[in-house]
């Protein structure tokens, strides 16, 4: 072998390694949801609304983690939150469990609606997503913007970085060259914003589907969500916005 091969095959298997390094490949990242209950709330001029807003925080936060690998994620709760309780019905999606495996393109859910529980077995959502030129820092990593169009009429945007390999992110947002660590939906007033982000070995065990709920698809639990909240009118249909997220 020419000898100038063999001085430059360290140096050429040494800058491979380090380039690899600089990707993620599993870890914890821990989210935290913010909704603007106030605005949320807003229906026209609803009286029942205008009687109780000044007995409800304006805001609710929440917490959840989401365990990665290169192949899967699972979206669960985290920690508490400090707030008070809601003296009113809890918030949708508070308690989610969606997992999903992108090698196979399926994804396994969990939802809580009202005394109900969901347990949904469906292919991964498909997203038509944009990507932007604009940029910002989440949790340390530089992200890049693109938005989307979900349920014919709510923006979405999203924050990734293509540092983390897993095109994953919260809830079932995903499709993206890289994870997801920010989403707002304007129309919702709700965001989910990654506070930080935890480079750790991931056992496969600990990446597994929720089992618990009544077994369906997104569509057969939305069709049965529909029929119950027919006469809630415009409050109604924002509800089911935030359950089929």
């Amino acid at each position: 072998m020419n000898i100038k091969i063999w001085i430059l095959l360290p140096f050429c298997l040494f800058k491979i390694l380090f380039s690899n390094a600089q990707f993620i490949l599993q870890g914890k990242i821990e989210f935290e949801k913010t909704v603007n209950i106030h605005k949320q709330m807003e229906v026209d001029d609803n009286e029942w609304y205008s009687n109780f807003k000044n007995q409800i925080p304006e805001y609710k936060h929440t917490y959840f983690n989401l365990l990665f690998t290169r192949e899967k994620t699972l979206y669960e709760p985290g920690r508490e939150s400090k707030e008070k309780a809601s003296p009113f019905m809890e918030s949708p999606a508070t308690s989610n469990i969606v997992y999903s495996n992108f090698k196979d393109e399926k994804t396994t859910a969990s939802k809580q609606v009202f005394d109900e529980s969901f347990l949904i077995h469906d292919s991964l959502r498909k997203y038509q997503w944009h990507i932007t030129k604009d940029t910002r820092t989440i949790a340390g990593l530089e992200c890049k913007r693109a938005f989307t169009v979900i349920m014919d009429s709510i923006y979405v945007a999203a924050f990734y970085t293509d540092e983390i390999v897993s095109p994953g992110g919260p809830e079932s947002f995903h499709g993206l060259p890289g994870m997801i660590l920010g989403v707002v939906i304007p129309k919702l007033y709700t965001n989910w914003y990654a506070t930080k982000v935890e480079l750790e070995q991931v056992k496969e065990a600990a990446i597994t589907p929720p089992q618990k709920g009544k077994n369906t698809t997104y569509s057969g639990m939305e069709e049965i969500i529909q029929k119950s909240l027919k006469r809630w009118g415009k409050w109604g249909t924002k509800y089911i916005w935030q359950i089929m997220i």
